[in-house]
């Protein structure tokens, strides 16, 4: 194998595909990069037997071949080579890494222990990666960290016709977000429940100017694999077992209060009451027709803080997890929040509108549980 790459490209697809490299690998090959040259492309793969990576780019190839060499070093050794072309050649059982006056030679590992990754499922539709990156980034901040709870630390996929819903939740708050795609089939329908870390990163990497293809099997051999696919690369991954909650009927329709505020100040506001809340203590929301006001604290720190803010039904006051209120006022992405309440132990649900006074934006909706306050 021999070949001509320019360094950024280089640089750029070793990274990306090391990322699925896993940090404790079970087998020592699976640390390692699989590099294929044939016609005029570098293929680079890597598998960690739940998640597979693979980014193809152009190439002058003088001589094919297939080689696997250490995913973490390569990915150091390019990130760091200087600004020329660089050449990778095949030399026995150790690949010639040179570039500009630099030259690395590193060890390859065996092409035969490497496991074949898994065939990608046959595509289902295609989403703008603009859109599909901020709707997982969305739904994202909700889900579980507890891995003793996997089908919490999953977001749930929902696919009918046009409409693809995602969800997650970790029993504490909930985010859904709901977006249009164009399916290759008219009326298809699926579910799945895809690791909600493994789907951010993949959002995060396909990001750019070209549509997200994505890849569900609804039955048959590809079964259990959703896959990914944008500008040259693809990843697939393997799903979530376990039964995902009801989430629609979690949504509570009819608010007593409604309460409308500038988002970038309150987010600031608890931002900053938030400095003086010990571990566990929440940030307190009382709303009158006046105004809005944030406080947290104890007897020995204390921070209130007043906002201007739009009452529309009965005053109210609740406790959040200042926390998780940040993050679901950070995700709404909108110059206005629309906080909808019914009591004071009952869940919120805050979404985010153009304008004071607007209805529900349903696109995209979080639901935080309060905290209740002893007394």
């Amino acid at each position: 194998m021999k070949l001509r790459i320019e360094r950024d490209v280089l640089a750029e697809a070793v990274a990306w595909t090391a990322r699925s490299l896993p940090t404790r690998p079970s087998q020592p090959v699976l640390a390692g990069l699989v590099l294929t040259a044939a016609g005029d492309a570098l293929i680079l793969s890597a598998y960690n037997m739940e998640v597979s990576a693979r980014a193809e780019v152009e190439a002058a190839v003088e001589s094919e071949g297939t080689v696997v060499v250490s995913g973490r070093l390569l990915s150091d050794i390019t990130r760091n080579l200087p600004a020329a072309l660089v050449t990778l050649s095949l030399n026995g059982t150790r690949v010639d890494v040179t570039c500009g006056r630099s030259s690395f030679t590193v060890p390859t590992m065996s092409i035969n222990e490497y496991p074949v990754l898994p065939q990608m499922p046959s595509f289902t539709g295609t989403v703008p990666s603009a859109l599909f990156a901020q709707a997982v980034a969305q739904v994202q901040v909700a889900s579980g960290r507890d891995e003793s709870l996997p089908a919490f630390t999953g977001i749930r996929v929902e696919i009918a016709g046009d409409t693809v819903t995602m969800a997650a939740t970790d029993r504490y708050r909930l985010a859904v977000r709901e977006f249009t795609w164009t399916p290759e089939t008219p009326g298809f329908e699926a579910q799945a429940l895809v690791p909600a870390r493994t789907l951010s990163d993949v959002a995060k990497g396909l990001s750019s100017h070209d549509p997200v293809s994505l890849a569900l099997a609804n039955s048959g051999a590809g079964e259990g694999l959703m896959g990914f696919e944008c500008a040259g690369r693809r990843t697939t991954t393997r799903l979530l077992d376990g039964d995902f909650p009801g989430f629609r009927k979690l949504l509570p329709q009819e608010p007593t209060s409604i309460v409308y505020v500038e988002t970038e100040e309150l987010l600031g506001a608890v931002n900053r009451v938030a400095l003086v809340a010990e571990k566990n203590q929440p940030v307190r929301m009382k709303v009158t027709a006046q105004e809005l006001e944030l406080s947290a604290g104890g007897d020995e720190a204390h921070a209130t803080e007043l906002l201007d803010g739009v009452l529309d039904g009965e005053p109210i006051e609740i406790s959040f997890n200042p926390q998780f209120l940040a993050e679901g006022l950070g995700a709404l992405r909108a110059p206005i929040t629309r906080i909808s309440c019914t009591t004071p132990a009952k869940p919120a649900i805050f979404t985010g509108v153009a304008e004071r006074g607007a209805p529900a934006n349903t696109e995209y909706q979080y639901l935080l549980m309060p905290v209740r306050l002893a007394g």
